[in-house]
């Protein structure tokens, strides 16, 4: 076995490439929901069509993601992280080329299966990297990837959308995602379950045999399950369609809508993040269900934040920006929260798949949803507007205010989730005593054998 000092070296550098990867797993999403204006003009789009672009790519994320995550637990997790990332980059970069919305459509679709990649058996190579009470903050490390890869993707996209076209910036995106796939090689494949030996004994092979029985049977897992349905619908409502509702109704330029949201979406969930995983720690050293406790607070003050953000009169961009980032903050607390939850309640063994049902969950209900369900409401309420004003045709005023209207399911989401995870809190300490009462029993059949021999 390495020394604790060349351990903790390779695991450094392996959370560095992860998080470099999930920042380009991001990065590459988000840049739609950046350049939605520029696209939308250009190939004509209703904004249903806009955010159904988000919807297909997050569907086939998930779906794929199933298979997926049993291949992580299974095979080697570096190879299936590099090769993910080599494909997502490719089609990204074929997304810049699409000539109509078909092309685009197909490109997109692609991404979301190389992507599928990532999450699965990224957050299983964390588990066996870091011990248990290091687990929330490394999470939150690898999951700094999400708001970074937010904010470079609207800072980039504006400036290089606004430069050289909404091309441009799918076409550069290729580049750094296929030498971060080279460096996942030379990750280190940890053992599965070295760092929760104990715990690890505490399941019979019979779990691994029924792995999706084993997962689902856990009471926490369909609280958790149920709060990325809503978190993810929102966050994903927010990646796609923010930056339209700057330009529409505070009538912001490309590049300057970016930037705003940048800060306001992306930056400030380093914050969330790094707190976050640090405060969940602090609180799951003292109590069990210290990580969702820490989940349902933050996602508590992250509602009326929003709701006020979103409350703020034409033109008043700050006082907008301050809210928005308030309680995007406090949203990403949940990844760094919830994250290592799962990594809690779950068996080494099976850590890949629990993701990756968490995943098909969230995202089929959930992010798959946000980008057209907001979409298909902002086009019902601009409707609903141009028919209240008498008008005959459909204005970008009557849009502005359609978006407008519909981005107030947000908050209201952000609220069903805070009590879902509150409600999930008070399963935690039953399911790890479950597996306590397992390991216990398997010790005594075991110490039984050991004496009679």
């Amino acid at each position: 076995m390495a020394n604790p000092a060349k351990r903790a070296s390779s695991a450094s550098y392996a959370l560095f490439v992860l998080f470099a990867i999930n920042l380009l797993n991001f990065f590459d999403r988000q840049l739609p929901g950046a350049l939605a204006e520029p696209i939308r003009r250009e190939f004509h789009l209703s904004d249903t069509s806009l955010g159904l672009l988000g919807t297909v790519a997050t569907l086939m994320y998930a779906l794929v993601g199933l298979p997926l995550g049993r291949l992580a637990d299974k095979w080697s997790r570096t190879r299936l992280i590099a090769i993910g990332t080599a494909a997502w980059s490719l089609l990204t970069a074929a997304s810049g080329l699409a000539q109509n919305y078909a092309q685009l459509f197909v490109s997109r679709l692609g991404v979301g299966l190389g992507e599928a990649t990532c999450a699965p058996a990224g957050q299983s190579l964390v588990g066996d990297l870091f011990p248990p009470h290091q687990r929330a903050r490394a999470m939150g490390i690898f999951m700094l990837g999400l708001p970074a890869g937010l904010s470079l993707a609207y800072f980039s996209a504006g400036a290089i959308g606004a430069a050289f076209g909404w091309r441009a910036a799918f076409l550069v995106a290729c580049i750094p995602g296929l030498l971060f796939a080279w460096l996942a090689l030379r990750i280190p494949e940890p053992a599965r379950g070295a760092l929760d030996a104990a715990r690890s004994a505490a399941f019979t092979d019979a779990a691994v045999k029924a792995p999706y029985a084993a997962v689902l049977k856990l009471p926490t897992m369909w609280w958790i399950i149920l709060s990325g349905i809503f978190h993810n619908f929102n966050m994903y409502a927010i990646n796609a369609f923010q930056t339209p509702f700057l330009q529409r109704f505070h009538e912001m330029g490309l590049r300057q809508a970016s930037n705003v949201s940048a800060i306001s979406v992306g930056a400030v969930g380093a914050i969330g993040l790094l707190a976050g995983g640090w405060l969940a720690d602090k609180m799951s050293a003292k109590r069990r269900d210290g990580r969702l406790l820490c989940a349902a607070c933050s996602m508590a003050l992250a509602a009326p934040s929003i709701f006020f953000a979103l409350n703020q009169p034409k033109g008043s961009v700050a006082a907008f920006m301050l809210l928005m980032a308030i309680g995007t903050m406090t949203m990403f607390v949940y990844y760094a929260t919830v994250y290592a939850a799962i990594q809690d309640v779950i068996e080494p063994r099976l850590r890949g798949t629990a993701v990756a049902i968490y995943f098909c969950a969230m995202y089929v209900l959930g992010a798959s949803l946000g980008p057209l369900g907001l979409g298909m409401l902002s086009d019902h309420f601009a409707h609903q507007a141009m028919v209240l004003a008498g008008g005959g045709a459909m204005t970008e005023a009557f849009k502005a205010s359609g978006l407008h209207s519909a981005m107030y399911a947000i908050p209201v989401l952000a609220l069903l989730a805070s009590l879902v995870l509150f409600a999930g809190s008070r399963t935690v300490e039953g399911d790890i005593r479950k597996q306590e009462r397992c390991h216990g029993r398997e010790q005594g059949a075991g110490g039984a054998l050991a004496h009679t021999d």
